[in-house]
C-alpha cells in the first residue's frame, strides 16, 4: 500500500474520529462534566486520540522518505503529545481544514472561499470551547456561560474586541492569542477575495462597455463607407461603358 492510497482510505475515518472527539469534548465542556461524570467522554476522546496516533504511524511507515516526511509533519507529533491539556485536544480538528481544502472544488475562488469559511467556523467553535473549558470554573473569570464564550469568540476572530469579556487563565489567553492571529489571517483572505471579485467584475463591465462602443463606432462608419463604395462602383461602371462605346465608334466594319 502506498501513502497516497492510505490517505484516501483514512481521510473519512479521521474525519469521523475528529467529529467523535468534538462531540465528546463539547458535551464535557458545555455540561461541565468533572470527575467520574466525565469519564465516558474521556474514554471517547482517548479512543479518537488513539486513531490519530495510528494514522500518524501508518503514514510515517508508508512514506518513501520517512525522515523528510517526519520533519514536514512534526507539528502533528507535537499535537499528539499534548492530549492531557484539554483545550489543546481541539488542535486535532485541523483534519477538517484539509477536507475543506480537498473538497472545495476546482475553481480557485470557490476553493478559497470554502476553505476560509470552513476554517472560520471551526476556529470560532474551537476557540469558544477552549476558552469556556479554561475559564468557566475560575473564580476570577468573566466568561462563565455558553453565551459569554460564544460572544467572546465572535468578537475576537473578527478583531473587534469589545473588552467586555476576556480570558484570565493562561490556557484561556493562549487560546485567545491563537484565535486572534487566525482571525487576522481569515479576515485578510476574505478581504482579498472580495476585492479580487469586485475588480474582476468591474474589469468585465468596462471591457463589455468598450466592446459595445467599438461596435457602435464600426456600425456608424459602415454607412459612409457603403455610400462611397456604391458611388465609386457607379463611376467605374460609367467609365467602363464610356470606354466601350468609344471603342465601338472607332472600329468600322470592313468592306467585302
Amino acid at each position: 500500500m502506498t501513502l497516497e492510497r492510505w490517505q484516501r482510505i483514512s481521510e473519512w475515518p479521521m474525519v469521523a474520529a475528529a467529529l467523535l472527539l468534538l462531540a465528546a469534548y463539547s458535551v464535557q465542556v458545555i455540561g461541565d462534566l468533572r470527575g467520574s461524570a466525565g469519564l465516558w467522554a474521556d474514554d471517547v476522546i482517548w479512543i479518537a486520540w488513539a486513531m490519530f496516533v495510528l494514522d500518524f504511524a501508518a503514514r510515517l511507515w508508508l512514506a518513501s522518505n520517512r525522515r523528510r516526511w517526519f520533519l514536514r509533519n512534526s507539528y502533528e507529533l507535537v499535537i499528539l503529545a499534548l492530549p492531557a491539556l484539554r483545550p489543546l485536544r481541539l488542535l486535532r480538528l485541523v483534519v477538517f481544514l484539509k477536507v475543506f481544502q480537498n473538497r472545495a472544488g476546482a475553481a480557485l475562488r470557490g476553493r478559497l472561499l470554502t476553505f476560509v469559511l470552513g476554517s472560520a467556523a471551526v476556529l470560532v467553535y474551537c476557540g469558544w470551547l477552549a476558552v469556556l473549558d479554561a475559564e468557566q470554573n475560575d473564580p476570577q473569570a468573566n466568561i462563565r456561560s455558553f453565551g459569554d464564550a460564544l460572544w467572546w469568540a465572535l468578537t475576537t476572530i473578527t478583531t473587534v474586541g469589545y473588552g467586555d469579556r476576556y480570558p484570565v487563565t493562561p490556557v484561556g489567553r493562549f487560546a485567545a492569542a491563537g484565535l486572534m492571529l487566525s482571525g487576522i489571517a481569515v479576515l485578510g483572505v476574505v478581504t482579498a477575495s472580495i476585492a479580487s471579485w469586485l475588480v474582476e467584475n468591474v474589469s468585465k463591465e468596462a471591457a463589455a462597455k468598450t466592446a459595445e462602443a467599438i461596435e457602435e463606432a464600426v456600425e456608424a462608419m459602415d454607412d459612409p463607407l457603403e455610400d462611397q463604395i456604391r458611388s465609386l462602383t457607379e463611376q467605374v461602371a460609367k467609365l467602363t461603358a464610356a470606354v466601350e462605346s468609344r471603342n465601338r465608334r472607332q472600329i468600322r466594319p470592313t468592306e467585302p
